[in-house]
């Protein structure tokens, strides 16, 4: 028997290949082209339609990279084609890549309205499902000429992934481009066969399933005759029909088709192609919508709705349609699908905000679920932002990446690190991009870790990442799969009727408590620096520019920039992207973000400015600005005060052996003749925080060569080899005053240098430090390591709305998994009664190292900030040139200064002069409770929004004072929706507030 199962395999798939698949379009005549190649970027498509044509032929090359040709076919239907489906056939020189990684294409009537999109997987545009003969066909093609950047080998360096340096040369030669009759009864055979013997693969050797599917297709092949397949494919259909009958059994896995195109919003193609890609996948997906009652197709991103709407409007219009009759599903309610590590806190909240606003004014729908199969982790504050925003599940895929461990659950709760908990899945089919595969199914079935207590999974439907989405073949796997023997029955639903009926049998699934790290494409924390400073600085303009508009909007009759704040927010959280902020896409999409991010500095720091004039008054007093949470030198939080002397005084003396002592009444630091920092001792409690014999703010140089994925990630072999850049070609003072002293080295390596600055201010126990580097190395990870005198299991590290714990030790696989983690703005370590902050102001990436000293059997807990690495894919000269970074050590920190010191860095006071005083608008008491937002409504009423979190992990009881006319008070949702149960009572401009630890709380106040 097994010899029979062989041969028949084997004879299936050379039929297949050879005889039934030619068989499709028995009949073809050539169509007549002509092309026009745009100047330089994608023109209208009025002007493409209407530029001039020359000849072209099939066989022809076309499209130097990134260029976009506009091709024009025309023909005839020949007369005896008569009763017949007739497609035109349209091969812009495909490979068998997936779609979106190569050239693609939109096809438009001559009217200019869009008929679908063309592409490796989809060549087809239907003419007529019974022609009549004689019909005249014109169609045009916008050909994107877009570069295959991951080819076979796909870690190569290549100058494609921008348009300055991918050369002109045409990369493409036209296939095909022809009329032909599509046989339809063939067209159904093929995916009976395809159907069966996937099936008949993944079934036990030995069951009698798989061999009643196996003597189908033997005599289904049988019935063939080879050399005239269109007359007997029916008879071989026939053959088959009953094997593909058999009705699935009770029990069988029950798989949730969604249809889907996961679109990267940026990747291997910069932001302008990504608005094509979107326009050409959901013109075929509406296309498959009108065709396919049963079928129901998903689409997130509410950035992506939106360009559609505003380039490609007559794709929208269908899409709004199909929106309306409950078919096209809007899904996730964020902006992008974005990165959920490196956003902080508001920007997280502002992704549910602006996406989900969107989907409710456009379409009235709202969504419950987020949608984010692709992204790299998970934080352990995402699920009380989540429920936030008033949804309740959540779908990822790209956990089952993981290379150490095999996650424990496919449905279950999430905890996140305040209690929330949101209902979880993840697609045991392993793949966003399912085309149902007998194969695909089948390992969907035995991976489901809920065997016996859940029957349910989902399984995303169509090609992705580069767009193209669920294709009609797929759509006919299913329909011979709803309800099929040996096989997971197959059904098209929408992402909330999943969710819904899977909570509903599993109420009661296991729990996972804190951050879902995924082990792998850790180097996303750290590639493309400039990129993430952006972020960060972008971050905090918005924070100030809210801010102080809103309270010179209350205090001096200022106009509330609603509208550019809106705008400036919705770039700055498309930039947020889980290939742009990560660091992991092609050079032409960094390169652009870095000119956004200055264009958007600009603006903000505009808006800032005008406001605080309008708040300073006419005066010549200097006033200090404080947009941080926090009070600083006299300055409340969130208001100005005349500046202030600092208070005490700094020294700096030449230390013994080399170098410099700096000191203040709280630090006294030595920095040693090699510029690092020896000693760094708390006077006040009485504690070293260097470890003995070690030096801190010390460069760390290693190989970074990972196995895959080179801007995505680092493997942790790359510790094995390392250099401790020690040399110095210059250490000098560099201030010497009261108020704050300070000392430079300068340090060369590699074809790289670097100068670091060691400052030290008066009253405070922050030092300060700041990091140059002109970066010219390749493949290299560069890292800042500081090396404490602490012992500590564990440590915390700052996300968003709080802070998440780790280990220090590796007792397990999933501990030693966690070699490069996630910081927002500081980590802290502690033992009891003393503790360590390290502080960032753009820094992402850093490792925690614990060893036990053999000199005095002390511990050493290291930790290091990643700085710079240079991948050579996909852009091959990431973080290549200057870069500035700065970061502060806190010693005798608890996690309440840790807070503090991190918005203070990260949001430095600013000067003018003025009249005096501004009041904040609002003020909270104490330290552990954090103003995260201070704003005005989105919806123009003139209401003050503030969002405040309780950010140490302690309940706290705080106090909000504000001096408006406040008339009343609602607790709110992100949206700013009153809540059903939230109506605090404001009493002599005093609202007294009990908060869980990390609570999120937002209050809408209404003057």
């Amino acid at each position: 028997m097994h010899d029979d199962r062989t041969l028949v395999e084997a004879r299936l798939k050379r039929v297949l290949d050879e005889r039934v698949r030619p068989a499709l379009y028995p009949a073809s005549v050539p169509l007549t082209a002509g092309i026009w190649t745009a100047p330089g970027e994608p023109v209208p498509v009025a002007e493409g339609l209407a530029a001039p044509r020359s000849p072209i032929a099939a066989g022809e090359r076309w499209g130097a990279p990134w260029s976009t040709s506009w091709l024009t076919v025309s023909g005839t239907v020949p007369a005896e084609w008569a009763g017949r489906c007739v497609e035109a056939l349209i091969d812009l020189g495909f490979d068998k890549n997936m779609p979106g990684f190569q050239c693609e294409g939109l096809v438009y009537r001559p009217d200019g309205s869009p008929v679908k999109g063309i592409n490796p997987n989809n060549q087809w545009v239907r003419i007529a499902d019974r022609a009549v003969g004689g019909e005249q066909v014109l169609l045009h093609v916008e050909a994107a000429a877009n570069p295959v950047i991951l080819d076979y080998h796909p870690f190569l360096p290549t100058e494609l992934g921008d348009k300055a340096t991918a050369g002109s040369e045409p990369q493409y030669r036209l296939a095909r481009l022809d009329l032909a009759v599509l046989d339809q009864t063939v067209w159904e055979l093929v995916l009976d066969l395809e159907v069966a013997g996937e099936l008949m693969a993944e079934l036990p050797v030995d069951g009698a399933r798989r061999w009643e599917l196996l003597r189908a297709v033997e005599r289904a092949l049988d019935a063939l005759d080879l050399q005239d397949v269109n007359t007997t494919a029916a008879a071989a259909r026939a053959e088959l029909a009953g094997a593909l009958a058999v009705p699935a059994a009770p029990a069988a896995h029950r798989i949730s088709a969604v249809g889907h195109a996961h679109i990267d919003s940026a990747w291997l193609w910069p932001l302008r192609e990504t608005v094509r890609k979107v326009a050409r996948t959901t013109a075929n997906m509406t296309a498959l919508l009108a065709d396919h009652p049963e079928f129901v197709y998903t689409m997130s991103q509410a950035q992506q709705y939106a360009w559609i709407k505003e380039h490609r409007p007559e794709v929208y219009a269908k899409v709004k349609q199909a929106v309306a009759e409950g078919r096209f599903v809007p899904a996730g309610g964020m902006w992008v699908e974005s990165d959920t590590n490196m956003p902080g806190s508001e920007a997280m909240a502002r992704q549910f905000v602006h996406g989900k606003r969107f989907f409710l004014e456009e379409f009235g729908t709202e969504n419950e679920e987020a949608w984010l199969p692709d992204t790299f982790g998970f934080t352990g504050g995402l699920p009380q932002i989540i429920k936030a925003a008033g949804a309740k599940w959540l779908l990822t895929q790209k956990i089952s990446w993981s290379q150490v461990n095999s996650f424990p659950h496919h449905t279950f709760w999430w905890e996140g690190i305040d209690g929330t908990r949101i209902f979880t899945h993840f697609p045991p089919v392993d793949t966003y991009n399912c085309s149902l595969k007998g194969s695909e199914l089948a390992h969907a079935e035995r991976n489901f870790k809920e065997k016996g207590r859940a029957t349910r999974s989902l399984a995303p439907t169509g090609w992705g990442d580069g767009g193209g989405g669920t294709t009609r073949e797929m759509l006919g796997k299913a329909a011979r799969l709803r309800d099929l023997a040996g096989s997971p029955t197959v059904r098209w639903e929408k992402p909330a009727e999943f969710f819904a009926a899977a909570q509903a049998e599993y109420p009661d699934p296991p729990v996972w408590v804190g951050e879902l790290y995924l082990e792998l494409h850790r180097a996303t924390l750290t590639s493309q620096a400039k990129t993430k400073q952006g972020n960060r600085a972008s971050e905090n303009l918005l924070r100030e520019a809210e801010l102080w508009a809103a309270t010179a909007a209350l205090r001096a009759g200022f106009a509330y920039p609603y509208q550019e704040l809106d705008r400036i927010w919705k770039t700055v959280l498309l930039h947020q992207f889980h290939d742009i902020l990560p660091g992991s896409s092609i050079a032409w999409v960094h390169r652009e973000a870095e000119a956004t991010y200055a264009r958007v500095a600009a603006e903000l720091t505009g808006v800032i400015e005008a406001a605080q004039r309008a708040l300073a008054g006419e005066g010549e007093a200097e006033l200090v600005f404080n947009s941080a949470p926090h009070h600083r030198c006299g300055v409340p939080a969130g208001g100005a005060a005349p500046a202030a002397a600092p208070t005490g005084d700094c020294t700096l003396r030449p230390r013994a052996g080399g170098g410099f002592v700096l000191a203040n009444a709280l630090l006294r630091v030595e920095v040693d003749g090699r510029g690092l920092l020896v000693s760094v001792h708390d006077l006040v409690g009485q504690r070293e925080t260097i470890a003995p014999g070690a030096a801190a703010n010390l460069l760390q140089l290693h190989p970074d060569f990972p196995n895959m994925w080179d801007a995505w990630d680092v493997d942790q072999f790359y510790r094995n080899t390392g250099t401790d850049l020690t040399g110095v070609d210059e250490l000098t003072v560099l201030a010497d005053k009261p108020e704050a002293v300070a000392v430079r080295v300068t340090r060369s390596f590699g074809s790289s240098t670097v100068t670091q600055t060691v400052t030290l201010a008066a009253g405070t126990n922050r030092l300060d430090l700041d990091t140059e580097v002109d970066w010219h190395e390749r493949e290299k990870f560069l890292k800042l390591a500081f090396p404490l005198d602490l012992h500590a299991d564990r440590y915390a590290a700052e996300t968003q709305f709080g802070h998440q714990y780790r280990p220090t030790h590796t007792n397990t696989s999933w501990e030693a998994a966690k070699f490069e983690a996630c910081n927002h703005r500081f980590t802290h370590f502690a033992e009891p009664g003393w503790g360590v902050a390290l502080v960032t102001a753009s820094t992402y990436g850093h490792d925690v190292t614990r060893t036990v000293r053999a000199t005095d059997a002390g511990t050493t807990t290291t930790v290091r900030a990643s700085l710079l690495r240079a991948p050579r894919f996909p852009d091959p000269h990431t973080d290549q040139g200057r870069h500035r970074f700065r970061h502060a050590l806190v010693p005798g920190a608890t996690i309440a200064d840790a807070v503090r010191e991190g918005h203070l860095v990260n949001l430095p006071e600013r000067r003018l002069p003025g009249a005096g005083p501004v009041a904040p608008l609002v003020e909270l008491a104490g330290e552990e409770a954090v103003l995260s937002a201070v704003k005005l409504a989105d919806d123009g009423s003139g209401d003050l929004v503030v969002r405040l979190y309780q950010a140490t992990g302690a309940r706290t009881r705080t106090t909000l004072r504000t001096d408006l006319p406040v008339r009343r008070v609602h607790a709110c949702d992100l949206l700013e929706r009153p809540l059903a149960d939230g109506h605090p009572e404001l009493g002599d401009g005093e609202l007294e507030l009990v908060l869980r630890p990390f609570q999120l709380v937002t209050l809408r106040m209404v003057l």
